[in-house]
């Protein structure tokens, strides 16, 4: 997408891009494995009082090593989060996408690049105890199969991710860079802490 497409779909009717009042009390957080969703959605829920749902959370068993539920269940907890009035939720989770959308009043995308997600990866897996989103009883570690899908296999998803926010008419935000991404913090007045 080019830069002027990037302003031109956040661009509001005032030509400003909307803030996070704009994006409203529903709000839908995408983009790769470890481009800061959690981080962010954790930051905004404490700063305008919205329950936070992570997505790994749902789709994954608590207190196992990332094992995922039955995808019915998973289905049945994903709907309840998004019938509630207020929410930030943070993930991808595509087979969701569409009924999450339709209660979303806003959507921001990271699409921080590969290497930088890379390196997200291993400072939280590596020296960070606590991991925003994560689950309870799920050791954080190094893994190749994780390396593989930041660097070879999130490129569909990246794509995918692309087009559906080019698609979606609601308020939006497509934060492409740290230094984007760092902005909206200090601009919406957010802390990562």
């Amino acid at each position: 997408m080019s830069i002027a497409g990037v302003w031109a779909v956040e661009a509001g009717s005032d030509g400003m891009a909307p803030t996070l009042n704009d994006l409203g009390p529903r709000l839908c957080i995408m983009g790769p494995s470890n481009s800061g969703k959690s981080t962010l959605a954790a930051a905004i829920g404490r700063a305008r009082g919205l329950p936070v749902v992570h997505l790994d959370q749902l789709h994954h068993q608590p207190h196992t090593d990332w094992v995922p539920r039955p995808h019915d269940a998973f289905v049945a907890l994903h709907d309840a989060a998004i019938s509630a009035p207020t929410w930030v939720i943070e993930g991808n989770y595509s087979r969701t996408v569409p009924q999450r959308l339709n209660r979303a009043t806003g959507l921001i995308l990271l699409d921080l690049n590969t290497l930088g997600c890379l390196a997200r990866y291993l400072r939280r897996t590596l020296f960070e105890n606590d991991r925003r989103g994560g689950l309870d009883g799920a050791r954080e570690r190094v893994t190749w199969a994780m390396v593989h899908h930041i660097a070879i296999v999130q490129r569909h998803s990246r794509r995918r991710n692309a087009a559906m926010f080019d698609d979606s008419v609601l308020p939006k935000r497509h934060l492409a860079t740290p230094v984007a991404l760092a902005g909206f913090y200090r601009d919406e007045g957010l802390s990562r802490g």
